[in-house]
């Protein structure tokens, strides 16, 4: 099943902490795809898939904004 969260506007470390609390709520091998336009996300959204143990499947510009497709572990 694939989810979005909208973290747009938002800056560190707040992107990371709401992809974080949406991510506990799914099944493994559910994905998220997240919309950011913090320049920290570009650091902050690949470390925390690491630390946690997700999947970062894809990370793309779309214009001034990051989308990031996390798969659940």
């Amino acid at each position: 099943m694939t989810h979005e969260l909208d973290a747009i506007g938002l800056l560190c470390p707040l992107p990371v902490l709401k992809a974080r609390k949406r991510m506990m709520a799914l099944s493994a091998g559910d994905l998220l795809i997240v919309r950011t336009d913090d320049p920290a996300a570009v650091i902050d959204m690949p470390h925390y898939c690491n630390e946690a143990g997700h999947e970062l499947v894809d990370a793309r510009e779309d214009g001034p904004l990051m989308v990031w497709t996390l798969k659940k572990a």
